[in-house]
């Protein structure tokens, strides 16, 4: 599979535009797409793919760091005028970069993170170190830990020559490596079975200890299912899907701590030459939690802002009672698969719903959101909703909606993901908004003049991420000719501060009918 991983030239960048270590084009391009698409096309076949050149090695970063933004690669060598330095696309964590190719020689490497101060987008270095690029070698960069003070490992893998790869398709066998990134678990043991089989039927791949890769085994292509178990045990505390390996290609199985909400402490990545699959324990359990949006309405009588949540039927015990209006619920553990979601008035026992899908892969931590759709009934269906003339609307109907969104997981300290959950009926019957938006406006700025903002459709999560700083954030709605603020508070993103929802919700309390609620999306 093709994996472009761009990189910047000083020398093909516009001229006028400064590029140096501490800053970086390709992000100040991104108000300019159509240019960043030309550098992209342009430069899309450099790093990429195999090379003729015999006198040519590979550089390839893995990031695992957990708390870490995308890290950049820049790569130059000192006392050449003829070499252009290079910076690599980001690598966020549990991703990999493409191989890319230099000629063998010594080079100047640095690992970076961009920060960004009054629209000036520097890069913040965290590692630096000379590099030596190996002809037929792949320099295998782990940067783990946290990312203020990371631990980078290198790993030398040779590249196959096209006798073996002949002969590795010939046998029809792939190539794999085993490498511990646990630091919690110095000794681990990984075996694999055909996927037919069982832990009993299991063989021995690799013995490995905490940032030890193992040598290179070529197995019979199959598909395998691949378990974990501490050093001579066997107590089985991770097991994979099944996995395909169907050509003569070469893989690096990497173990790493787990961070979904499942309770086996492992997942596995699958490591290949440009890309990487994350693959949980298939035993993992999953987690949600319940968001309640209804308001009250003359047409639920028996909704007193309150319901109780029943997974798969209604019966006396439901998993979350009495859930009031504008409240999450606590988390609740389950195993993977699919359910169906109902739910009662707390006092009544009225049905409000029943039968909605909620899907929980393993590992998944997700929230449920439930919300009040109201809408004008046309009977006859000639757009006219007024047929007596008498200035109101004839006939009105209700519906309840569920929105089940993933929550992230991320543990990014320099940056933090806001999800806006938008609940305002955009059509609905008294303000028929043509959009809202909404802005997050630093110090040095107004809602004009804002750099982040998004246009928040209702009941689709939209995503915008900010880097850390104090902002202004104003939820505008369009009504006619007119831009009405229906709501506005003050955001503080610091280290300490996590991924979160920000919720818009009709508010007869306020001032303005409206309200914006800001959660965090986890809650450990």
């Amino acid at each position: 599979m093709f994996d472009l991983n761009l990189s910047l030239d000083r020398d093909t960048l516009p001229k006028g535009t400064q590029m140096t270590r501490n800053n970086l084009f390709y992000n100040q391009c991104k108000q300019s797409k159509v240019l960043c698409l030309s550098l992209i096309t342009s430069l899309s076949l450099f790093g990429c793919g195999s090379d003729d050149d015999t006198n040519s090695g590979y550089i390839q970063v893995y990031n695992l760091s957990s708390n870490s933004p995308g890290i950049y690669l820049t790569v130059d060598k000192e006392d050449d005028d003829d070499f252009d330095e290079k910076i690599h696309s980001p690598i966020t964590y549990t991703k990999v970069s493409s191989r890319l190719s230099y000629d063998a020689d010594t080079y100047d490497i640095e690992l970076s993170w961009q920060s960004e101060y009054n629209n000036v987008y520097n890069l913040e270095m965290i590692y630096e170190n000379q590099l030596k690029v190996v002809s037929d070698e792949v320099e295998f960069v782990v940067m783990t830990g946290d990312v203020k003070s990371p631990e980078v490992l290198i790993y030398k893998i040779p590249v196959r020559d096209d006798d073996e790869l002949a002969d590795d398709s010939d046998d029809e066998v792939f190539n794999l490596r085993v490498l511990n990134m646990h630091a919690d678990y110095d000794g681990v043991d990984i075996y694999y079975s055909e996927s037919d089989e069982t832990f009993n039927e299991a063989k021995l791949l690799s013995q490995t200890n905490y940032s030890q890769m193992s040598d290179n085994q070529k197995i019979a292509q199959d598909d395998y299912i691949f378990y974990l178990t501490l050093a001579g045990s066997s107590d089985v505390l991770y097991t994979s899907q099944d996995i395909a390996f169907p050509y003569a290609s070469e893989y690096t199985m990497v173990i790493r701590a787990n961070i979904g909400v499942g309770s086996s402490p492992f997942a596995i990545d699958r490591v290949s030459t440009s890309s990487i699959v994350e693959y949980s324990d298939t035993n993992a359990e999953a987690s949600y939690r319940v968001y309640n949006g209804i308001i009250k309405h003359d047409l639920l009588p028996d909704y007193q802002q309150t319901f109780d949540f029943h997974l798969d039927g209604i019966d006396d015990s439901p998993e979350i009672s009495v859930l009031d209006f504008g409240k999450f619920s606590q988390i609740n553990m389950v195993n993977s698969g699919d359910y169906s979601m109902s739910l009662v008035t707390s006092a009544a026992q009225t049905p409000l719903i029943s039968n909605h899908l909620l899907a929980l892969k393993e590992n998944t931590d997700k929230t449920v959101f439930f919300y009040l759709l109201e809408e004008a009934v046309d009977e006859d269906n000639d757009g006219d909703i007024d047929e007596d003339g008498d200035g109101y609307i004839d006939q009105i109907e209700i519906t309840i909606n569920s929105l089940v969104t993933e929550n992230s997981q991320s543990e990014n300290i320099y940056s933090h993901q806001m999800k806006v959950v938008n609940l305002i009926d955009q059509d609905e019957i008294i303000d028929d908004f043509t959009y809202i938006k909404v802005y997050f406006v630093r110090s040095d700025e107004i809602i004009e003049t804002a750099e982040q903002s998004l246009t928040a459709i209702f009941a689709s999560p939209s995503t915008v991420e900010l880097v850390n700083n104090t902002y202004k954030v104003f939820t505008i709605g369009k009504l006619d000719s007119s831009e009405i603020i229906l709501s506005s508070t003050e955001l503080i993103l610091d280290e300490d501060s996590r991924d979160q929802f920000i919720i818009l919700e009709k508010d007869i309390g306020s001032a303005t009918g409206y309200k914006m609620t800001f959660a965090n999306q986890t809650t450990d």
